[in-house]
């Protein structure tokens, strides 16, 4: 049997890892800035994390959902106080996609409208409605295809409000900094307006911190550095179990819940939960959310002296490069020659930047090294 083909693979095995290094099969050494579609948040193979799933799966790693999970409320908890999101209530899922569809399900139910925007750049998710609010024609098949879902112009509150005023929106759905978007960030206004607009049309705005959270931008989610904007959905995952699947809502106190409304076998297992707390508690002690904001910096300042770079975008360590050019055989090169990992993008021209937040400045300046000498010919 074959495997089914669905991604362009980068010609390398890998059969080891540790903090923001790799090593493959022959043993050749590869510095991570990419972090497997920004999943691995606190590095590879954390000691820490490596004991507490060790610990879990020695009591017990899983049962569904049908009996009391003590270690579920413990992470409630703790996430809670790392976000400072303590009013909100917490469903636990396996993935971004599945926390996506739960929340444009959570927001259909709370306004009994069947109708969703979001915006040109996005990505979702790849199940049914994730999928369709998702801004790319060649992954939404006719069965994804939903009239009353719209893709609007990125950063344009004007088309918005014209789409609210027909009726029967009830979510609006934004990643808190667009991911395979290119690493787009929204301007504040635009977010708050959102908000607003919501507000006034009796719908429920999502914000998709997928790939954006758990301290990638230097605040726990991307969208807290715009200071007011409450969100009524919040959605997460990726980074949150550090490779171990695991999803999320967070949902504002006005949902009222009901037995039956939600439910997953998988989502919040025991073994989802203990890898999830092991990230928060070296979130925590290794301050990361801080010093992803301060290596961000400092790597956007040194990239900005090279001028083959036509803008640079992103918070923290979740950076977009627009180059002069295209960004395959950039990047390829990076992999051949230098031994470095780095992500695409939507646009050609775009590489993104997602290491573990633990990575080092060395590793950092080694790519900015590399990508000075590979442009400059």
């Amino acid at each position: 049997m074959n495997l089914f083909d669905v991604y362009p693979l980068i010609p390398v095995t890998l059969n080891k890892a540790s903090g923001s290094l790799l090593w493959d099969e022959n043993g050749q050494e590869y510095t991570d800035l990419y972090g497997g579609h920004a999943v691995i948040s606190i590095g590879h193979s954390h000691p820490h994390y490596v004991k507490r799933i060790s610990e879990q799966i020695k009591q017990i790693g899983f049962y569904s959902n049908s009996v009391h999970i003590p270690i579920q409320k413990e992470y409630a908890q703790k996430l809670g106080n790392l976000s400072c999101l303590h009013d909100y209530q917490l469903f636990l899922c396996n993935s971004g996609a599945e926390a996506n569809e739960n929340a444009i399900k959570l927001a259909s139910f709370a306004t009994g409208k069947s109708g969703m925007i979001a915006f040109s750049g996005s990505f979702h998710g790849r199940t049914s409605g994730a999928v369709a609010l998702t801004d790319n024609p060649k992954i939404i098949a006719p069965c994804n295809e939903r009239e009353d879902f719209h893709i609007l112009p990125f950063g344009d509150l004007i088309t918005v409000e014209q789409v609210l005023e027909k009726g029967n929106i009830g979510g609006i759905i934004i990643e808190g900094i667009q991911g395979v978007g290119g690493i787009q960030v929204p301007d504040p206004d635009f977010l708050l307006g959102l908000a607003q607009l919501a507000k006034t049309y009796d719908a429920k705005l999502i914000l998709d911190e997928v790939q954006s959270g758990f301290g990638r931008t230097g605040r726990f989610f991307a969208y807290q550095w715009v200071d007011g904007l409450t969100p009524d959905l919040v959605t997460m995952a990726k980074g949150m179990g550090n490779g171990f699947p695991v999803g999320g809502v967070l949902i504002s106190s006005e949902f009222k819940s009901s037995y039956g409304l939600l439910g997953t076998t998988f989502g919040g297992n025991h073994l989802a939960c203990a890898a999830a707390l092991a990230v928060l508690e070296v979130l925590e002690k290794e301050k990361l959310q801080n010093r992803a904001k301060e290596l961000g910096d400092q790597l956007m300042e040194a990239l900005r002296e090279i001028p083959q770079i036509n803008e640079i975008r992103g918070k923290g360590l979740m950076i977009g490069i627009d180059l002069d050019r295209d960004a395959g055989p950039v990047r390829s090169e990076l992999v051949s020659k230098y031994k470095i990992f780095t992500g695409s993008a939507a646009k050609k021209q775009t590489i993104r930047l997602l290491p573990p937040l633990s990575i080092e400045w060395n590793q950092l300046n080694s790519f900015v090294t590399a990508l000075k000498e590979i442009l400059s010919v």
